[in-house]
C-alpha cells in the first residue's frame, strides 16, 4: 500500500466511534475560537475586498458568508471568504507543528452543511468526525518533516497542509469513496502552497481563504472523477516538494488509529498577532511591573535600550512597522506596546495606535539578540527582554510558556470570554450566547443547520450603525 492510499483507507475509513472525549472537547474549542476570530474578521479591509471580489460568481446552490445575512456565495467562495475572515487578523489557533489548522477546514464544513441536501440531515457529531480529519491529515504530513517543526521560512503552512487538510474534510464530509479522497488529495497538491514572502500583508489571509476553497474545489473535482497522481504524498516532486528531509510513513490501520489533536493541543490567542510575538509579550508584561509602580508612568524618558533575546525569525523582525499587518508581524513593536500601554488588544494594531509618537520612540531603543540555544520552533522557544535605563539600572523579564500555549491552555471561561468579544461586533448578545450552547453540546446536535441558521442572523441596529 502507498502512503497516499493510506490517507485515503483512513479518510474513508473513520467513523464517529473513533473520536475520543479529548479530541472531542478539543475541538470544540477551536471551532468556538475559529468561528469567534471570523466574525471579528468581517469588519477588516482585506475581507471587504474577499467579499467584493467574490460577488461575481453566483450558483444555484448557495452557503452563507458569516455575519453577512444577505449575501450568499457558492460553497467554494463561502469557503473562501469565511477563511480569510479567520486569518484577517492572525487571531486564530496555532498548532505544533507550525501551523494554523482550523481556518482551512471549518469554512468549508459550514459552507457543505447548509448547500447540501435537507435529508439525510448532517449531525453535529458528522461536523466533529469531517472536522477532525482535515485536522488529522495536516498534522500527520507535517510530522514527515523536520523543517515543519520550526516556524516556517519558505511556505506558509496552512497554505500546503491546510489545503490537504480542507480537501480531507470535504471528503469526509460528502462521503466520498476511498478511491475518490486518494484523488481529492492529488488534486489538492496541485493547489497548494503560498511563499512566506507574502506574511505581514493583506495577501496573507488569503492563504487560509484559498486552503479552504481549493480543497473543496478538489473534492468536488474528484467526484466528478478528474484524476491525480495516485502516489502523490509518496514523492519527493509531489507533496514532498513543500518540505525538506520529507520521509512519508503509511498510516496505520484505522483500527488501530490514534489521533494526534489527542497528544497535541492547540494554541488560543489572546491578542491577534504572530504567536511568537507573544513570549515577548509576556516578558515585557513582567517588565512593566517592575518598572511601574500603582498609577506612576512609564518612564520612557529614562530608557536607553531594550533588549529582546528571541529566535531569529527574520518575518517578525520588523524594526519600524508601518501597517496592522507589519506590527502583527514584529517583535519590537508587540514589546514596546506592552511596556507602554500595559496590555494588548484588538485595538492595538490600528494604524493610529502603531504610529503613536511614544511608540516609534520606543522603537528606536529596541535591539535584538538570537542566543544559539533560542530556536524558532514553537515548542521550545522562549523570550528574555532587559530595559537598561539612563542611571545604569537593568529590569528583566523572561517567558518560556505564555497563557493560552498548550502547556498553559486557556480556561473555558477565558476562551469564551474571547469568543464574546470577538462575535459581538457583528451578533446580538442573544445569538452570541445561543452559538455557546450549541458549540458546547455540538456532539448532541441533530442537525446542523441550527448552527447555520446562527451565522446568518441579522446584525441589530446598533451594531450595524457602528460599523457604518
Amino acid at each position: 500500500m502507498s502512503v497516499t492510499e493510506s490517507f485515503a483507507k483512513v479518510i474513508h475509513g473513520l467513523k464517529v466511534g473513533h473520536l475520543t472525549d479529548r479530541v472531542i472537547q478539543r475541538s470544540k474549542r477551536m471551532i468556538l475560537d475559529t468561528l469567534g476570530v471570523g466574525f471579528l474578521g468581517t469588519s477588516t479591509e482585506v475581507f471587504q475586498k474577499a467579499r467584493e471580489y467574490s460577488k461575481i460568481y453566483s450558483s444555484n446552490v448557495s452557503s452563507t458568508v458569516w455575519g453577512q445575512p444577505d449575501f450568499r456565495l457558492p460553497p467554494t467562495y463561502a469557503a473562501f471568504v469565511n477563511g480569510v475572515a479567520v486569518h484577517s487578523v492572525d487571531f486564530d489557533d496555532t498548532w505544533y507543528p507550525a501551523t494554523h489548522p482550523s481556518g482551512a477546514v471549518l469554512p468549508v464544513l459550514m459552507a457543505l452543511s447548509e448547500a447540501l441536501p435537507p435529508s439525510p440531515k448532517c449531525s453535529g457529531l458528522d461536523l466533529l468526525l469531517a472536522f477532525n480529519v482535515g485536522i488529522e491529515v495536516q498534522g500527520r504530513l507535517m510530522h514527515f518533516s523536520k523543517e515543519a517543526k520550526d516556524i516556517p521560512k519558505r511556505f506558509h503552512p496552512p497554505s500546503v497542509v491546510g489545503t490537504l487538510g480542507s480537501a480531507a474534510a470535504a471528503s469526509k464530509f460528502l462521503g466520498l469513496s476511498m478511491t475518490e479522497c486518494q484523488e481529492a488529495l492529488a488534486i489538492a497538491v496541485s493547489h497548494a502552497g503560498a511563499p512566506m514572502a507574502n506574511a505581514a500583508t493583506q495577501t496573507k489571509p488569503l492563504h487560509v481563504g484559498n486552503a479552504a476553497r481549493h480543497g473543496l474545489e478538489a473534492a468536488f473535482l474528484a467526484m466528478l472523477g478528474l484524476q491525480g497522481n495516485k502516489q502523490v504524498l509518496d514523492m519527493e516532486s509531489g507533496f514532498g516538494a513543500f518540505y525538506a528531509n520529507y520521509a512519508p510513513q503509511i498510516l496505520p490501520d484505522v483500527d488501530s488509529h490514534t489521533w494526534l489533536l489527542d497528544q497535541q493541543d492547540v494554541a488560543f490567542k489572546l491578542f491577534p498577532a504572530h504567536l511568537a510575538t507573544h513570549w515577548v509579550a509576556d516578558a515585557a508584561a513582567s517588565v512593566r511591573k517592575q518598572l511601574v509602580r500603582d498609577t506612576a508612568l512609564l518612564p520612557t524618558d529614562h530608557m536607553e535600550r531594550i533588549v529582546l533575546r528571541i529566535p531569529d525569525v527574520q518575518y517578525v523582525n520588523r524594526p519600524f512597522p508601518d501597517s496592522e499587518h507589519e506590527a502583527r508581524h514584529s517583535f519590537q513593536y508587540v514589546a514596546c506596546a506592552m511596556l507602554l500601554d500595559g496590555a494588548i488588544t484588538v485595538s492595538s494594531f490600528h494604524k493610529h495606535q502603531v504610529n503613536r509618537p511614544q511608540v516609534r520612540e520606543l522603537l528606536g531603543k529596541v535591539e535584538l539578540e538570537h542566543p544559539q540555544d533560542n530556536l524558532p520552533n514553537f515548542n521550545t522557544l522562549y523570550c528574555e527582554i532587559s530595559v537598561a535605563l539612563k542611571d545604569g539600572a537593568i529590569f528583566t523579564g523572561c517567558s518560556d510558556t505564555f497563557y493560552g500555549h498548550w502547556r498553559k491552555p486557556l480556561s473555558q471561561k477565558d476562551l469564551q470570554e474571547k469568543f464574546r468579544a470577538n462575535a459581538c461586533r457583528m451578533l446580538s448578545c442573544h445569538t452570541v450566547e445561543r452559538l455557546i450552547e450549541i458549540v458546547e453540546n455540538l456532539e448532541d446536535l441533530e442537525d446542523c443547520s441550527v448552527l447555520t441558521t446562527l451565522l446568518k442572523e441579522p446584525s441589530p441596529p446598533e451594531i450595524v450603525s457602528k460599523s457604518l
